[in-house]
């Protein structure tokens, strides 16, 4: 028995020794793998680098010339090379490239001339209102940038002693809303600092110009083009270096229809010459003169790592695209699409004019704290009848009294945000003075004037101009009736005595619905 356990206990043993012995295999073959990937990343082929330096002088020298004859004249270009006081310069700075963010130049220009003449200090804009904030926001989309904004001005005024930061690494870490880039494009613009920053038009331009058509969101290539841009930025004029890669993003190599033949560093892009390289073997095939053997050798503008090389594209290069090869980016999800029930309440205003009833919307998510007129999202699970009812028991608990009154139906706005096809379905309904008290706080009446000025999106102006239109072509109907009947009675030769029968509901165009009738014509309005 005892030379059994002896046995036993020996087999027990030798079983850990190779299950220990397994897991040091297993450690040691991850690492090694790991290694191998930090390697690989390392030993990035140099043809989507710049390995000679006096390359890279001569694209600086290059592209700056380029710069200071054809940049544009921007309101805060002027202000970073003109405002001594460089806490102003860096929060003028930090405004435009938060404006700037999805937002087209010719847009921002005027909302960044009246953010500055209202606010022209980050203490301004820190003892402003977030109502203020959103009112002049409105129309310019992604209404959280400027709800960050305000928040990084009270942080500033309130925890640095209305100092902004002086480092990239501080406004990165400091400001809400400030990402790798944007602190990059602020420290390098206003503060001086030499690093390069990388935004959608530097991804494009770097990846043309070095070929790297692999996925441009992927971490390889990220990590890739940023080294590129600290690379090549020009330690003497950060800013301006940095500046005119985005305007040659911007104006030159384009998205699509890029100018090739107007690009200060033509010579230093590898998708040129691969073009160039392309066409030129097309025409000596078509003439016969392409050797066999010449063509089955690797094409010189190629990577010689093609097959392993993280920055290399994995789809075949398209001839008709050219240097639209690169960059390549992941195909987008397709936009959610949401159908919204609005109405248009309107009552009588006390000079005369109209005004119109608006909630505000909650303080976080989507248009968070803009204005709009009572809304409520179409679900598929609930009737279409049974939401208008919900829509209109939210209005009669804003107003304190149940909505008796007439709607009609007006139509459909159809509004695009990034991530949203948001179609809005109009009623709208017209109240009695009397009736028209709101009775929560989060609802006021405004005037169209007012309206127009007041913190609402893009969408709320386009149910507007839906309205208005309806009311033009109602008045021009009017008055046609009225010159019709006018005409009618010059032309006839006797005097009528007996009276026009009134139109039927049937024949009525433009009726207005009553309450109940409006919810048993439902359908017959969806269709």
């Amino acid at each position: 028995m005892s030379r059994l356990r002896s046995a036993m206990q020996k087999g027990k043993r030798a079983g850990q020794e190779m299950v220990e012995t397994a897991k040091t295999k297993r450690k040691k073959s991850k690492t090694t793998v790991k290694e191998e990937e930090i390697m690989k990343a390392d030993s990035l082929s140099t043809y989507h680098t710049f390995p000679d330096p006096a390359n890279v002088v001569l694209l600086r020298s290059q592209l700056l010339d380029w710069y200071d004859k054809e940049k544009r004249e921007l309101p805060w270009r002027t202000l970073a090379m003109t405002e001594p006081d460089l806490n102003i310069r860096t929060y003028a700075v930090w405004v435009s490239e938060i404006m700037l963010q999805q937002t087209q130049v010719a847009t921002v220009k005027h909302y960044y001339n009246k953010w500055m003449k209202r606010w022209p200090t980050v203490q301004d804009l820190a003892a402003a209102t977030l109502e203020e904030v959103n009112q002049m926001w409105a129309g310019l989309g992604y209404y959280s940038r400027g709800k960050r904004l305000h928040e990084g001005a009270q942080k500033v005024v309130s925890e640095l002693k209305g100092q902004m930061p002086r480092t990239v690494d501080s406004l990165l870490k400091q400001l809400p809303g400030v990402g790798p880039y944007t602190a990059a494009a602020i420290g390098s613009i206003s503060l001086g600092h030499v690093t390069g920053a990388v935004d959608g038009n530097v991804i494009r331009v770097l990846c043309r110009m070095r070929a790297i058509g692999a996925d441009s969101t992927s971490p390889a290539v990220t990590e890739a083009l940023w080294s590129l841009a600290n690379m090549l930025v020009d330690p003497e004029r950060p800013g301006d270096f940095n500046q005119a890669m985005m305007e040659l993003g911007a104006r030159v190599c384009t998205p699509k229809g890029p100018l090739c033949n107007q690009c200060p560093v033509q010579s230093h892009c590898h998708s040129y010459r691969k073009v160039q390289v392309k066409q030129e073997k097309n025409s000596k095939k078509l003439l016969g003169k392409l050797d066999r053997k010449t063509s089955a050798l690797p094409d010189i503008e190629d990577c010689l790592n093609s097959g392993t090389c993280p920055l290399c594209p994995s789809e075949p290069w398209d001839d008709e695209l050219g240097v639209q090869n690169f960059p390549r980016k992941p195909t987008k999800k397709p936009p959610r699409v949401e159908r919204t029930l609005t109405c248009v309440v309107i009552r009588p205003g006390e000079e005369g004019e109209v005004e119109y009833l608006l909630t505000q919307r909650p303080n976080k998510g989507l248009l968070a704290g803009l204005w709009e007129f009572p809304s409520l999202l179409l679900e598929g699970e609930n009737s279409e009848m049974k939401q208008k009812r919900a829509l209109c028991a939210e209005i009669s608990r804003i107003l304190g009294t149940p909505l008796t009154e007439d709607f009609q139906y007006v139509g459909e706005v159809v509004h695009i945000f990034s991530h949203i096809h948001q179609t809005y379905v109009v009623h709208s309904v017209c109240l009695q003075a009397g009736d028209a008290q709101t009775q929560t706080e989060n609802a006021q009446w405004l005037t169209k004037s007012a309206l127009q000025e007041a913190a609402v999106s893009t969408g709320v102006k386009k149910i507007v101009k839906l309205c208005d239109s309806l009311d033009s072509h109602k008045e021009q109907t009017s008055k046609d009736g009225k010159r019709q009947k006018q005409t009618g009675r010059k032309n006839e030769k006797r005097p009528q005595t007996s009276k026009k029968p009134k139109p039927s509901a049937a024949n009525s165009g433009s009726r207005q619905l009553s309450l109940s009738s409006f919810f048993k014509t439902v359908k017959e309005e969806s269709c």
